[in-house]
């Protein structure tokens, strides 16, 4: 059957395809107005630039093919970020850069369940400046694009990766043994990290700290109180949390309505995020809407190693369905000149005008143009 696309891929009929098409110009609108200015990657690239740096970890998601033009091996994105990077680190601009994208990626496997192999990858990026405000800056603008896309009502869960990284350091744990743990965190896996803790034969207040943490997690108001369930860790962790409690009030501050929680054993992208992990969750979404977080030094593959934060989300997964459109205005077939100026003034308004085509039917219209003594009028077409 010809006609069968690939699984996890899907085509876009005019609802969705619409919907998505005006969302793609509000979020760019909405991005020039805060300043990010947009850049537009190749959608492929050769595998051994593509897949260096931060890339690599995506190279189970990536197809590679062999272009026939030069014999080498090329890789369809399968995240726009690693670009953006290599974007920024060819700017050589000193100063802050701003930059935005929106996008088609294609992924060798469905990323998360039923979010299809053929996002429509939409973000924002900050280079250049370490401090909690780009941080609080692109969870704001974050919210906004979500505001634009229809999520009025979302919270947003806080983290830090260099809690479980500082923790790993202090209590001496291999590679073996930290990817072990990192597996466990992830599913929260309470007892089984007791086991496993157990089994290192760690300090006991050492111990303790792993298995706390999948605990640590709740309102942001709350975060003194976990921090003294982790107590005796090293500076590191102390520094950690002070830095999310900042960015905590400081958002807040911005947004003092936002249900704001924090999840201390988060620990999403933890090996290419180096700070700060964000994800805003929304009704009706049993998984992240949008995330991000902060990536410092993610150029320095790309010969330019800077301060980085941003997010990114799926559009397609971010307008769900489309909502209904008004139905379009039905003309007669003529080239009368005043029925051709009305057809044009309407369009200019914005509203669909289509031409009863002769000998074919039409679909469902809202309004039909019709002669009313001697002038074109609208009429209700029920």
């Amino acid at each position: 059957m010809r006609w069968l696309l690939p699984p996890g891929i899907e085509d876009l009929l005019p609802p969705q395809a619409e919907a998505l098409e005006r969302a793609r110009r509000q979020l760019l609108d909405l991005f020039a107005c805060w300043g990010y200015r947009q850049v537009m990657p190749p959608l492929v690239e050769y595998a051994d630039a593509l897949l260096t740096g931060t890339g690599a970890d995506l190279a189970q998601q990536t197809l590679q093919v062999t272009d026939p033009a030069s014999g080498r091996l090329l890789a369809i994105r399968a995240d726009i970020t690693p670009q953006v990077a290599r974007i920024d680190a060819r700017a050589g601009d000193p100063s802050p850069a701003r930059l935005c994208y929106l996008g088609s990626v294609l992924t060798a496997q469905d990323p998360a369940p039923g979010a299809g192999r053929n996002p429509m990858q939409v973000g924002a990026e900050l280079y250049g400046h370490a401090g909690p405000q780009s941080d609080v800056e692109v969870l704001r603008l974050l919210l906004a694009a979500l505001r634009v896309t229809g999520h009025d009502s979302v919270h947003v869960d806080l983290g830090h990766v260099g809690i479980f990284g500082a923790l790993s350091h202090a209590a001496g744990l291999d590679a073996e043994a930290e990817n072990t743990l990192f597996g466990l965190l992830q599913r929260k896996a309470c007892a089984d990290i007791a086991q496993y803790v157990a089994g290192l034969g760690l300090p006991d207040a050492v111990g303790e700290w792993f298995v706390r943490l999948p605990e640590c997690f709740g309102p942001i108001d709350r975060l003194p109180a976990l921090r003294a369930m982790l107590r005796g860790v090293p500076e590191p962790v102390t520094a950690a949390l002070d830095e999310l409690g900042a960015i905590a009030d400081e958002l807040l501050r911005f947004e003092p309505a936002l249900p704001l929680y924090v999840d201390l054993a988060e620990l999403r992208g933890y090996h290419y995020h180096t700070g700060l992990v964000f994800a805003a969750y929304g009704a009706g979404y049993g998984q992240a809407m949008a995330w991000g977080g902060r990536y410092d030094g993610v150029g320095r593959v790309f010969g330019r190693a800077r301060p980085a934060t941003g997010f990114s989300a799926d559009l397609k997964r971010l307008l769900g369905a489309p909502a209904p459109q008004p139905l379009p205005v039905l003309a007669p077939w003529s080239s009368d000149g005043e029925l051709t100026t009305l057809v044009e003034r309407l369009r200019a308004e914005g509203r669909s005008v289509i031409y009863e085509l002769p000998g074919s039917a039409c679909g469902p219209v809202g309004t039909r143009i019709v002669r009313v003594d001697g002038a074109w009028q609208l009429q209700d077409a029920g």
